[in-house]
């Protein structure tokens, strides 16, 4: 009989356990829900603006060949005939044209301006969430674009002349006499516009980061 009592008494304790454990078994798993479903709505995380700024780097780099080399090879381009008189002599250098000493000043400028926002774009490198340095770069680049592209507009417009003249005004055409010096002005150009081009994408790039920049704060 005592035997009987005990064996009733382990039987109740366990079926008290199993009932204990079921309860329990709903209320982990709707936690285990609620946390699955807390995940699913976190905020899926921006891509990094790391590449960006490589790119960024490799691009002003190449702004400092293109308009560096574009001012050396205006600033020394001339050319002189191979005739001349007792009180004439026929040479052109690019200093005869005001034009071109604005190309040449202002493609030195622009330069430097690239080696000088080298080290922000390392910046950007390592921090890739920096704000205020991505908006001053945009305001500058800007700056920098406007000035080089009235520069190169109006050498291009001294070359065109060279070429082809102007019959409205009687401009004849000097490239068939200088044709070394016309073939310098005109290879300058290319480096210079080539300069444009990068100011362009490096403020694209800028504003792509800002843009990725501001999701993520969102």
């Amino acid at each position: 009989m005592l035997f009987q009592h005990h064996l009733t008494t382990f039987v109740t304790s366990c079926k008290g356990l199993l009932q204990v454990n079921k309860s329990r078994k709903p209320k982990m798993a709707k936690a285990g829900r609620m946390e699955e479903g807390g995940v699913s709505k976190a905020p899926v995380p921006v891509g990094s603006n790391k590449g960006i700024s490589v790119i960024d780097l490799v691009l002003r780099l190449v702004g400092i060949a293109g308009t560096l080399g574009a001012a050396i090879a205006m600033g020394t381009n001339e050319q002189t005939l191979p005739f001349f008189t007792r009180f004439v002599r026929f040479d052109a250098q690019y200093d005869d044209f005001r034009s071109f000493r604005l190309f040449v000043v202002v493609n030195a400028i622009v330069s430097a301006y690239f080696v000088l926002t080298i080290p922000l774009s390392i910046i950007h490198i390592m921090r890739s969430v920096a704000r205020g340095t991505r908006i001053l770069l945009i305001i500058l680049d800007t700056i920098m674009l406007a000035l080089l592209t009235a520069g190169a507009s109006a050498a291009a417009s001294i070359v065109y002349l060279a070429h082809n003249g102007n019959s409205s005004t009687n401009w004849l055409p000097v490239c068939q006499q200088y044709g070394d010096f016309c073939q310098g002005a005109s290879g300058s150009l290319i480096g210079s516009f080539g300069g444009i081009v990068v100011l362009i994408l490096t403020i694209l790039l800028g504003a792509m980061a800002l843009s990725r920049l501001a999701k993520r704060i969102v």
